[in-house]
């Protein structure tokens, strides 16, 4: 009879805990195992006197899957290990699929790592683990390694590079393995088909995703939702609308698309009109209508869809609580934000990471940062949103230390790498905090150095408030040039802002015909240059400045704020 013992390695070794005597003949096994491949519970049959051979492993180790029990799949491979199973490709393949459905992708790495010659399977089950992970860089890199090795990637392989490539907007690495498609012969698949579409349109390359869609042969429902959501998600609205009249069976994802596209681009109450003569709404298409009322700053009508969708019986789900929290913390409101966090808990939605994430944001935003840190530290579970929403609250209630603490304990923490929201957030404390310039660049350099990761105009721009507040803005615009934002206007108008505390006046005339050039001839360049003059008490160029200005009929526009009274939010200047 076989024992399972302990190993030597600490991955077997915690495969091992669970060393049980197995009776029965595993061959009996199967018997336990629904129909559906899910596993009732068996632990009492988990016991052999024979062995079992490679089919009853195989399909062991699928149910194991498919249920998601991780600890007999662990007695399953700790088995396999010691009774030769190990160089059984199909069984090694079906191990790695086990770990990464189970998301313990470390565990699949290593055991992919140990196959002498892994199979394309092998290599297409760790590339979709890293795409199910949220690891496309990684899906990209397996993928280059892949095509370096002597064998030929397939479809699947290629559909799950093309899915990396739309999610991080990688359009040339897209369109470069479009050309190896083509070049392999696997064009022609319409699951293919659909997946360059996907990539093109995500990219916000709609042409380019209509001219796959026009060439592939057979279309089913999935290239025509594609196709639509491409031109919907891109404000192509008129082009979407051709393409929903000319689908032969529209589905509820067609509506969805559709919706989704007006309430970002057009009217959101077309959008909502639409909603209205749907077959079968379901939480995505109400949850487009919020997301629509969230991005034009329309917080109260949001809420009221809340209510309204609540009221409706429609079933909610994470995403309507993240969208409708976005839209609290846009405007401060405290007292919804309170109702809605009870609503999300008491739907048992709050233990969900990206409802976390949306709640921390919403009481950093509305000033209750000791409640966002307490959220904070009890997740269970936290992924990247998460930290740059704690990070951003720090920044946003003005806690820089707290800033600069937390995201050097990011850095430590295993499988999390900053990301361009988090040196955003980094940078925005140095300057609140009008720690050096010097400090600043380090943040900086180390970003685009360490990270590889490219700045931005709001990286940029925070780089010249630091210089700005010092005093020396003089290479300012040599940074501008070498980062490529030459033709950028938000940079310009930030080193013009940037003057005003200096008082350099040849600088803030070189920005403000920078100004002018790309973004027109606006109030905000005469407002800066007539105060850099007062500055520097230059009286008569500030005078004639205002004289342009009232005889253009250019006004000031003057800022206001809101807070809430008794619940309704007021504005007021």
């Amino acid at each position: 009879m076989l024992v399972i013992l302990p190993s030597t390695t600490p991955f077997l070794r915690r495969i091992s805990r669970h060393s049980v005597v197995l009776e029965k003949n595993f061959n009996t096994l199967t018997n336990c195992i629904p129909e559906d491949g899910k596993y009732s519970d068996i632990s009492q049959h988990f016991r052999f006197s024979s062995n079992p051979n490679a089919y009853t492993l195989l399909h062991l180790i699928r149910s194991c899957t498919n249920g998601g029990v991780l600890s007999h799949g662990e007695q399953l491979h700790c088995h396999i290990l010691k009774s030769g199973f190990r160089s059984n490709i199909f069984i090694s393949t079906a191990l790695i699929n086990f770990y990464v459905k189970l998301e313990f992708f470390q565990n699949a790495h290593r055991l992919f790592d140990e196959i002498p010659e892994p199979s394309v399977v092998c290599w297409n089950s760790l590339i979709s683990g890293c795409i199910h992970s949220g690891q496309f860089r990684k899906a990209l890199e397996l993928f280059v390694q892949l095509e370096n090795s002597h064998l030929s990637a397939d479809s699947y392989s290629f559909t799950a590079a093309l899915s990396a490539c739309g999610k991080l907007s990688l359009v040339r690495v897209g369109g470069s393995l479009h050309s190896k498609i083509v070049k392999y012969g696997v064009e022609c698949s319409t699951f293919v088909a659909n997946c360059l579409i996907d990539m093109y349109g995500k990219c916000g390359y709609v042409k380019e995703a209509m001219k796959v869609f026009e060439n592939t042969v057979e279309k089913d429902i999935i290239s025509w939702n594609s196709v639509l959501a491409a031109n919907a998600r891109n404000g192509k609205l008129e082009q979407a609308f051709s393409i929903f009249h000319q689908m032969p069976n529209p589905d509820t994802v067609s509506y969805n698309e559709l919706i989704h596209g007006i309430a970002q681009f057009g009217l959101v109450e077309d959008a909502i009109a639409i909603l209205s003569k749907m077959p079968n709404p379901n939480s995505s298409s109400w949850n487009s209508i919020i997301s629509g009322f969230v991005n034009r700053g329309r917080g109260k009508e949001a809420m009221e869809f809340f209510y309204k969708m609540h009221y409706s019986c429609v079933r909610m789900d994470e995403f309507t609580f993240s969208s409708i929290l976005s839209g609290i913390a846009r405007s401060s409101a405290i007292t919804w934000g309170i109702q809605t966090h009870c609503c999300a808990s008491k739907s048992g939605l709050d233990i969900y990471v990206v409802v976390g994430s949306a709640l921390i944001d919403m009481y950093s935003k509305c000033g209750q940062i000791k409640e966002a840190e307490r959220l904070f530290n009890s997740l269970q579970e936290k992924n990247l949103v998460t930290w740059n929403a704690m990070i951003s609250g720090y920044a946003h209630n003005g806690d820089s230390k707290k800033v600069i603490q937390l995201f050097e304990k990011m850095q430590k923490t295993k499988d999390f790498q900053p990301d361009e929201i988090t040196f955003l957030n980094v940078l925005s404390a140095c300057w609140h905090s009008r720690i050096p310039v010097k400090v600043a660049k380090k943040y900086f350099e180390m970003m685009i150095n360490d990270y590889m990761i490219d700045p931005t105009a709001e990286h940029c721009s925070l780089i010249i408030r630091l210089m700005g507040i010092e005093g020396d803005v003089s290479k300012a615009m040599e940074m501008i040039n070498e980062l490529g934002f030459d033709s950028c206007g938000i940079v310009w108008k930030t080193l013009l802002g940037a003057c005003v505390s200096c008082g350099n006046v040849e600088v803030a005339k070189a920005a403000a015909k920078k100004v002018v050039e790309f973004e027109g001839d606006s109030e905000f360049v005469y407002v800066m240059m007539s105060n850099i003059y007062a500055c520097n008490g230059k009286w008569e160029d500030v005078g004639n400045i205002r004289k342009v200005m009232k005889q253009r009929n250019m006004r000031k526009e003057a800022g206001y704020s809101w807070i809430e009274i008794e619940d309704p939010v007021r504005r007021f200047r």
